[in-house]
Formats: C-alpha cells, sequence, structure tokens
C-alpha cells in the first residue's frame, strides 16, 4: 500500500476527507508560491467584502494596498475576485430632489462650465438637496439631504438633514460652511431649485463674496460630482435596505459621510481619502 511519510495514503484521505486522486494530482502539481499567495489575498478580499460588499475590484486593490501594505495590480485582483465570486453591488441612478422654481428671483450663469478641477481647497464648491425614504409599518416618510462639496479634495465641506426639503434647509448647510471656512470665497454652483435662485440666497452669497453659478435647465452632468456622490452615498449605505425609523436612517447617513470623508479612498485623489488629500494640499499651499 502506498504510503505518505509513513501513513497508508487510502487512510490518510479517508481522514481529510479527500479522493485518492486529488491526492496524486496535488502530488504532482503541488501549489506554487504564487497560488499560496493568491489564496492569502483571497482570505483578505472576503474580509474586505464582507464590510464593504459595494466595493469593486479597483476599491478592494486600493484597499489592499493602502490598509493592508499588499501590492497588487487591477488585473490580478479582478482575477482573484472571479474566482471566488466577489463583484460589486449593483450601481443604481441617483435622483435629485430640487423642483426649479417657476418664478426664480436671480438665475445665474454657468461659470462652471464643467470644470471639475481645483488646484486648493474652497476654490469651487458644489451643492444639492437629495432625498431619503424611511417606513413605519405601511406608511413611507422622507427625509432631505442638503451637502456642499469642495471639488478639489472631494471632501463634504458641510451637510444638514431635514424633513422639509425648504430654504430653511439650504441656507442652514450654507452657514454650517462659512462657519467651517470663514475664509472660503468660492465660486459656488449649484441646479436651479427654487432654494437657490431666492433672493434671500443670493444676498446670503453676496455677503460672503461669493460668485454664483448654475447647472443650465436639464442638464445634471453641469453638476456631475454632486450628483456622482449622491450615488455613491445611496448605493453604499440606503439602495437594498429598509429604514424603519428616522432615527435609524440619520445614523446611517451621518456615519457614512464621516467614512467618505475621513476613510473612504479614491483614485482621484491619488488613493487618498479626502481629508487626507485636503490636508496635504494645505501643506503644500
Amino acid at each position: 500500500m502506498s504510503k505518505s511519510k509513513g501513513y497508508p495514503v487510502k487512510q490518510m484521505c479517508r481522514y481529510l476527507g479527500i479522493t485518492r486522486s486529488s491526492y496524486y494530482r496535488w502530488l504532482k502539481h503541488p501549489k506554487s508560491d504564487n497560488e499560496i499567495r493568491n489564496e492569502q489575498i483571497a482570505d483578505i478580499i472576503r474580509e474586505i467584502h464582507r464590510l464593504h460588499p459595494d466595493m469593486g475590484y479597483r476599491r478592494i486593490r486600493d484597499e489592499l494596498a493602502v490598509n493592508y501594505g499588499i501590492p497588487a495590480n487591477d488585473k490580478r485582483i479582478l482575477r482573484i475576485c472571479r474566482k471566488i465570486g466577489i463583484q460589486s453591488s449593483i450601481k443604481w441612478k441617483p435622483k435629485s430632489c430640487t423642483k426649479a422654481d417657476r418664478n426664480p428671483s436671480h438665475i445665474a450663469k454657468n461659470f462652471l462650465h464643467r470644470e471639475f478641477h481645483a488646484d486648493k481647497p474652497n476654490e469651487k464648491w458644489l451643492t444639492d438637496v437629495t432625498e431619503f425614504k424611511y417606513y413605519i409599518g405601511v406608511e413611507v416618510h422622507k427625509i432631505y439631504l442638503s451637502a456642499i462639496l469642495d471639488l478639489c479634495d472631494r471632501r463634504i465641506v458641510s451637510y444638514k438633514i431635514s424633513a422639509h426639503n425648504d430654504n430653511a434647509l439650504v441656507m442652514d448647510t450654507f452657514d454650517q460652511a462659512v462657519t467651517a471656512e470663514p475664509d472660503a470665497h468660492p465660486l459656488f454652483h449649484s441646479d436651479r431649485g427654487f432654494q437657490y435662485t431666492s433672493q434671500a440666497f443670493y444676498s446670503r452669497l453676496k455677503k460672503h463674496h461669493m460668485k454664483q453659478s448654475m447647472s443650465r435647465v436639464a442638464h445634471c452632468i453641469d453638476n456631475g460630482p454632486m450628483e456622482g456622490f449622491w450615488g455613491i452615498l445611496k448605493r453604499e449605505m440606503y439602495y437594498g435596505k429598509r429604514f424603519t425609523s428616522k432615527e435609524e436612517l440619520i445614523q446611517g447617513i451621518q456615519d457614512y459621510i464621516e467614512y467618505y470623508n475621513n476613510r473612504r479612498l479614491q483614485r482621484k485623489l491619488h488613493i487618498m481619502t479626502p481629508m487626507a488629500f485636503h490636508e496635504l494640499t494645505l501643506k503644500a499651499a
């Protein structure tokens, strides 16, 4: 009877729950160092996917490089992900909920011109409002999130959550931003929602020496990075889930924005987080 290091192969295979043919195949073709390494990486990928099922292979590669010290190229991580059946959650098309004013007090030109780059923080700010739903029994309730995004470092400068999509929501978001950045005088871009076309909001911008810019009618791409943030946020913390209380939903949004600003890596920021890139840019100024 064939033996391996003193043990009968048949008995050893029975104990391990494998066939003898599998054993002999392994004996003829032992795993290479690369295969063993791929299996180790696969285990870590499974854990990353468990914590962040929204991550695609590119973000997983960046996570491995920055937070696990494992360098690998995109193709290798894609092969491993395919082998173990891991892919990101489905992308959803975000819906903005700002409503155009039929009788706007002030309309600004599109001075941003889709130039979605800024050389330094607080040079260009984008803003918008989006809607979330939660359920109490069969009743559907809504809350609204207003946020301001910086185009240089893609950080969320300020945000407010309210049960009402009104002027106060947008004003409070703006006031929070200027409190956090009192010396900022950015180009301020939005769509033509009724909150942004009001005389009160225009006066607020003038008071803080900010130039107003607005998207053209029916051109969501004019505010592309802001719309993109809504898509990221909703895909990663909202879609596919059913929130059953206002408090739970608000906490989820707050936790996600903290994660986005401080822990979510972005390739556009040289595989850094918005706040890390923000600090680096300020030091270089």
